[in-house]
């Protein structure tokens, strides 16, 4: 079973691959272009184990945009700096319809475990909203998460803007994906959204 799994993902990378070189004159414009190069880098790596993918893919996340926004004390609220770094995450999360992200809410330890709790996630929802608002499916979004107090990255009692957060990280696949299914619909969708420019948003 595992030899066969490989051998359709080493044919799903070779179709993927001609296609998409054969295909890459009928590339009109650059963001078409950069769309389609970006899946097709995707498809490359399809010889890593799934969860190899997804961490290979997260490191690309991080190094490419910031994945981290701060808020102001007892705030939910989106500032201009925090809406402009979520506009790169989503100019980047678009680029990967085949992967879901994840948001997770943090806050400092100033007020109660159970208001922050809740404070958290309405951070996190705040930014997969604004998220969703530049274009983001919501199917690529999983649920927001709270972290509330329990993960700061200043160990402070006192206020403390680094740990007033959200962190946007690669969570999976959607369904039916690759590394969900193995049965080769990864190719077929990233060869059609390549040569037709369609097959997501």
């Amino acid at each position: 079973m595992k030899t066969t799994l490989k051998l359709t993902f080493a044919a799903s990378v070779m179709l993927v691959t001609a296609g998409c070189l054969q295909q890459a004159g009928k590339l009109s414009n650059e963001a078409t272009f950069a769309e389609a190069a970006a899946a097709n880098q995707f498809a490359q790596t399809a010889y890593l184990a799934p969860g190899d993918m997804l961490r290979s893919l997260d490191q690309r996340f991080q190094r490419a945009v910031p994945t981290m926004i701060n808020f102001e004390f007892n705030k939910a609220t989106l500032d201009a700096e925090a809406k402009a770094i979520l506009r790169k995450q989503a100019a980047w999360i678009k680029r990967y319809p085949m992967v879901r992200f994840k948001v997770f809410g943090h806050t400092d330890k100033v007020g109660s475990t159970a208001y922050n709790q809740r404070l958290g996630q309405r951070r996190a929802q705040a930014a997969v909203n604004y998220l969703v608002s530049q274009g983001v499916p919501r199917s690529n979004l999983i649920a927001a998460v709270s972290r509330g107090e329990s993960e700061p990255l200043v160990n402070t009692e006192n206020r403390e803007r680094l740990n007033r957060r959200t962190v946007t990280v690669v969570a999976g696949y959607v369904p039916g994906y690759l590394g969900d299914d193995f049965d080769g619909k990864a190719a077929v969708n990233v060869y059609n959204r390549y040569v037709g420019g369609g097959g997501g948003n």
